[in-house]
């Protein structure tokens, strides 16, 4: 593992592209997943880790040198990172998919993982210290990338962050949101860090930074460049709308509900 106690830290952020948070989710006609001919943008939980960024060198400029903002998509997901750009991230990257891929988990963190070890920046030397990501995309739900991508990087993790403090000897404390309450942890970089709601709330991207977005550089690569295979592991067979609910009914006595209660087996 590289020396923990760095002089400069170097932000990565991986951003997804997913169905708007407003959009009502449509089941697609081949019964094998939802309509995606829908408005999509960045994924609410990337959106707090990029924010969560901008703080973190606005508090401390002469610490956090380097953001990266990474996404795995469609040509369209430049948007997205165009709107992490104009966030205040610096550089972007883009791996790229064929519009119907889906990519999983554990291959976005293996994507993740890849261009840590290759590094950011100009000259690909700047080594990352920093990993935040949302703790989950809402298409998915799965949220289990950020603890793979710890797993593989042999990193220390922080997850479902409500609160981050890193301090210039490397510490990183995290306040974590748990069933019942809160729970707080010390660790050291490098680190991943996943965000929760509570964390920060993202600010609106002004037009001024929206048109110098567009002028910072977006690098873009293949799978193949990075040696990278997307073929998924897992098949969904079908996907199909909940079983509408029934409606109750009224009872006059206890007596009565509970001979309901019989009837139907629950006692």
């Amino acid at each position: 593992m590289r020396p923990t106690l760095p002089s400069l830290i170097h932000v990565l952020i991986p951003v997804k592209r997913s169905i708007d948070y407003a959009v009502k989710i449509r089941i697609a006609s081949d019964g094998k997943g939802v309509d995606t001919t829908v408005k999509h943008s960045m994924n609410p939980f990337d959106e707090i880790a990029v924010e969560e960024a901008v703080r973190l060198r606005e508090r401390s400029p002469k610490l956090v040198t380097s953001i990266t903002a990474l996404t795995i998509g469609p040509p369209k997901a430049t948007d997205t990172l165009r709107t992490a750009l104009a966030m205040g991230c610096d550089s972007a990257i883009h791996i790229t998919t064929p519009e119907s891929s889906v990519v999983e988990p554990i291959a976005v963190a293996r994507a993740i993982k890849t261009i840590i070890d290759r590094g950011v920046g100009e000259s690909k030397s700047d080594k990352v210290d920093l990993v935040i990501l949302g703790k989950q995309a809402i298409d998915d739900d799965s949220g289990s990338t950020g603890g793979m991508l710890a797993g593989m990087l042999g990193w220390g993790q922080g997850t479902f962050a409500s609160k981050l403090e890193i301090e210039e000897t490397g510490n990183v404390k995290v306040t974590r949101e748990i069933d019942g309450g809160l729970e707080k942890i010390q660790g050291k970089l490098p680190m991943i860090v996943t965000t929760d709601l509570r964390l920060n709330e993202p600010r609106y991207a002004s037009l001024p930074n929206i048109m110098k977005a567009k002028k910072k550089k977006i690098e873009t690569l293949k799978p193949e460049d990075l040696s990278l295979d997307f073929t998924p592991r897992l098949e969904t067979i079908s996907v199909s709308e909940p079983a509408q609910r029934v409606g109750g009914g009224k009872v006059d006595s206890v007596d009565e509900l509970v001979a309901k209660l019989k009837s139907a087996g629950i006692i």
